[in-house]
């Protein structure tokens, strides 16, 4: 089958594979746009049609262009690293530095999931003025600046407001003068309020089961991680400036696709708000952006002067979309799966006992390991020397005489898991007090059933079932939060003084690890 044919094939599944109100997508080869389609529609209720013109917000792919921004107007951002400073005037331990930031390496513990554990609620107005409030009073962190990755909102925030009190203009003015304008994003703005958007563009939750509906978001958006709204068209325009700077020592783009390493000198995965991954072979870089009815990814492969968009006005993914659009331009075959394999002895419930999350393992097909760990479910293939791995992150598991691995090269991670497997005492209802945050966490027996919620700052919570998982081990769930991809299950480990009697709790997801409550 031709090039041409396998694409057209792939365009013409999208809208009924990822199915929802609409989406749009684009194919650059060259420089040159070969793909510019959209279908649907980008308000269900207005009946308005989606258009290469129709606004969206990009949301998390912000990042790279604040990178751009902030590589363009201080190329030694080691001069920042004070500004860096002032702005976390309680972080106890070692001080990112701004590059640090810029590579997800900061070790600060993500602002966004915090705010559920200070009784944020999904649509929870979230601003500025809750933007400094969490920002500033960070006290403690994940891990030491640069030995590790765990992705963070706030880095780009800090940046962003650092670079607005340094030169004296807003983010939209710096970024409509330096990228916005000369790039030729004509339609691209600072889509502060979520709410709405200005063409009536809306996005939506649901499925098709249980119907799409339009969704309901909080936030405020003024800085430099998540805030810009544009059009397929603009982003086209990019993606063609992109190619066009491609050999300009001093692009934009350029600057920020340099390889990047933590400070081990292992290579990092990420870096200026661009994850760098291989895709068969073939290096990319690429983000995705979401808030809860907005999903859209951007791939971009420099050597093959590919580039790849999709934005999808629902919560279809539009990773998976780009990874088909690319294998079907590559002429990528799926690998054909080995004979089914037994279930490996090491299945169960561990603790990572640096992050103090559990590690959920079961088989979930002939030769797949469903590894639960992070933001969520990731699936591993079994292989015949009874290891299993991701192919496409690395992530490893590996049965050793010493126990269980957990290998994690995105993260520079490598663990020996603790097992938790056992009983799950419901023996701890109770109010628990995190002195970190100044929050609480409410735990009720509900006619047999655990039930909890978060107060804080921000309000109280809502009530989410606790589940339990192995021994003195739970998860909380947080299916919606106030960013779109929430944290996901809490990880509840629980402290028994000599007596048995439990006494606190060690609480933490993936981005927003340990903190300890004590029992009141």
């Amino acid at each position: 089958m031709s090039f041409a044919a396998r694409l057209d094939r792939v365009l013409n599944t999208l809208p009924q594979t990822y199915a929802g109100p609409g989406g749009a997508v684009a194919v650059l080869k060259d420089g040159k746009p070969i793909v510019r389609h959209t279908w649907g529609w980008s308000n269900l209720e207005r009946r308005l049609p989606f258009t290469p013109q129709s606004l969206f917000r990009i949301c998390s792919i912000t990042k790279h262009f604040t990178c751009a921004l902030i590589r363009d107007a201080f190329p030694d951002m080691s001069v920042l690293d004070a500004d860096v400073k002032a702005r976390l005037p309680h972080l106890e331990g070692a001080i990112p530095t701004a590059q640090q930031l810029a590579h997800n390496q900061s070790g600060l513990k993500d602002y966004w999931a915090v705010a559920m554990l200070m009784g944020g609620l999904a649509e929870t107005p979230f601003a500025d003025r809750e933007t400094a409030r969490l920002i500033n009073n960070t006290r403690g962190r994940q891990f030491a600046p640069g030995s590790r990755y765990s992705y963070c909102n706030q880095n780009f925030r800090i940046l962003s407001d650092i670079l607005t009190a340094r030169t004296g203009r807003s983010y939209a003015e710096l970024i409509r003068a330096r990228i916005f304008g000369p790039v030729g994003m004509t339609s691209a703005f600072i889509a502060a309020d979520t709410r709405s958007m200005p063409d009536g563009s809306d996005g939506y939750e649901g499925t098709v089961a249980t119907g799409f509906r339009p969704a309901a978001n909080g936030m405020f958006w003024s800085g430099g991680d998540a805030s810009i709204g544009a059009s397929l068209d603009d982003m086209i325009a990019w993606e063609a400036f992109i190619d066009a700077t491609r050999d300009d020592v001093k692009g934009l783009y350029r600057r920020i696709s340099e390889p990047v390493t933590f400070n081990d000198g292992a290579v990092a995965g990420y870096g200026y708000g661009l994850a760098r991954e291989t895709v068969s072979g073939r290096q990319s870089t690429r983000h995705g952006g979401a808030l809860r009815g907005w999903r859209s990814q951007r791939v971009h492969l420099a050597d093959e002067r590919l580039s790849v968009v999709v934005m999808f006005n629902h919560d279809a993914s539009p990773g998976a979309a780009a990874d088909e659009i690319l294998s079907a331009i590559l002429g990528i075959e799926k690998p054909a799966e080995g004979s089914a394999l037994p279930a490996p002895a090491w299945l169960g419930t561990y603790l990572e006992p640096e992050t103090g999350l559990s590690v959920r393992l079961t088989k979930s097909g002939p030769r797949q390991i469903q590894l639960h760990y992070a933001t969520g479910p990731e699936t591993l293939t079994l292989l015949d020397d009874g290891s299993a791995v991701q192919d496409r992150s690395g992530t490893r598991i590996r049965p050793t005489t010493d126990g269980i691995w957990l290998d994690i090269p995105a993260d520079n991670q490598r663990s020996l898991l603790v097992a938790r497997n056992g009983e799950a005492k419901a023996d701890f209802a109770g109010t628990y007090h995190c002195a970190e945050l100044g929050a609480t966490l409410d735990i009720a027996d509900a006619g047999g059933a655990l039930y909890a919620a978060c107060s804080g700052a921000l309000g109280d919570g809502r009530m989410e079932q606790l589940e339990a998982i192995g021994r003195d081990l739970w998860v909380m769930p947080c299916p919606r939060g106030i960013d779109h991809f929430p944290p996901g299950d809490w990880t509840i480990d629980l402290q028994r003084d000599s007596a048995g009697k439990v006494t606190g709790l060690q609480l933490g997801c993936w981005l927003a690890r340990k903190f300890d409550y004590r029992r009141q």
